[in-house]
Order: C-alpha cells, then sequence, then structure tokens
C-alpha cells in the first residue's frame, strides 16, 4: 500500500495530523473571544487561582495553571496536599467536558460557598457545572461518550482535551501581552527543582 493510498484510508501520521488540526482550527475560530477575554479579567483579578479538572482535562489545566504561575499568579491545582483553602475573592477554573463529573462538580458548590468565583471550561452550556459558574467557556468538541463522529473523528474526549490546552495557552498568550514581562521574567518563576 502506497502512503497516498494509507492516507486516503486515514491510517498515516499525516492523516491522523490533519484531522487534529483541522478539528482544532474549527473549533477554537467558533469559540467567543470577548468570553475568554472576560475570563482573562476574572483570573488575573482574583487573589488565587485554583484549578480542577479529571483525567486528561486535568493534566491539560494544569498545564494552563502552570502559565498562569509564570505571569506571577498565585495558582493552585486543588486536590494536592499544598493547596490551601479556597476562599473569597478566588476563581475556581472548572473542567469538564459533560459538566457532570463529581469531583469538579462539587468542587464548584464549594467554591460558590465561600464565596469564590467559578469559571467553567465545558462542552455542555447547560450542564450542572455550567450551572453553577459565574462564567461558562463552550468548547463545542464532542463529549468523550458521543461516539457518533458527528462533531469529532477523534477518539473519546480527545478534541476536547487539546482544546482545552490550546485555547488555554492563546488565553495566556494574551494576558502576558497585557503585562510589561519579558519572557526572562518569566522564566525566572519557571520550576528549578524537582
Amino acid at each position: 500500500m502506497t502512503v497516498t493510498e494509507k492516507e486516503a484510508i486515514g491510517t498515516s501520521f499525516s492523516a491522523g495530523r490533519r484531522i487534529v488540526l483541522a478539528e482544532n482550527e474549527r473549533l477554537l475560530n467558533s469559540v467567543q473571544p470577548d468570553q475568554w477575554d472576560r475570563a482573562g479579567d476574572l483570573i488575573t483579578s482574583a487573589r488565587a487561582v485554583f484549578v480542577i479538572g479529571n483525567g486528561r482535562s486535568g493534566l491539560a489545566i494544569q498545564m494552563a495553571a502552570m502559565r498562569l504561575m509564570h505571569l506571577g499568579l498565585q495558582v493552585h491545582v486543588a486536590g494536592e496536599v499544598t493547596a490551601p483553602a479556597v476562599g473569597a475573592g478566588d476563581v475556581l477554573i472548572a473542567v469538564s467536558g459533560s459538566g457532570t463529573t463529581g469531583s469538579v462538580v462539587g468542587a464548584a458548590d464549594v467554591a460558590k460557598k465561600v464565596g469564590a468565583s467559578v469559571l467553567a471550561i465545558t462542552t455542555a452550556p447547560d450542564s450542572p457545572l455550567a450551572q453553577r459558574a459565574d462564567e461558562v467557556l463552550v468548547l463545542p468538541a464532542a463529549d468523550k461518550q458521543d461516539h457518533s463522529a458527528s462533531i469529532t473523528s477523534q477518539y473519546a474526549g480527545s478534541l476536547f482535551e487539546q482544546s482545552v490546552l490550546l485555547a488555554s495557552d492563546a488565553l495566556f498568550q494574551a494576558l502576558w501581552s497585557n503585562e510589561d514581562q519579558t519572557a526572562e521574567r518569566l522564566w525566572e518563576r519557571h520550576a528549578n527543582i524537582g
């Protein structure tokens, strides 16, 4: 079988790359920039930023948390042993594709109860998580249980998880552009042990 024949049936790396890039471009071009700008204001005005998500979504938002820390913000991963209590004036960035992940929705409940803001990143604008949020950032990717391939041909929640990282990196880039901080200044905050 030639490379062209493999690409035609989608079994080559090149075909996979085209799918991932095209789906992420389509998704990121469909988000509402003003919502992400408001999210940036909410994040930068918070006393401290907490992030929570499970699985690959959790890993993606942890990568975003690292970038926010590089900006000099106080950032914590909820559930880590060194994370302090969330409180009034803080913001919780809660990530769940379905918006129904129990631990993430529960964390949003706790945050709201103590006066923190909740920023939800989800595919489901009417979900329990979205209902608890002060700001909802909808990434129109398929829920991981959607196997219809009508929104994405990628497996499970891959498109959502990828777009969490890419949209968060775009937000970081915007926030950094609004700050008077050099790359060298950000690098001083980069982990240097471990």
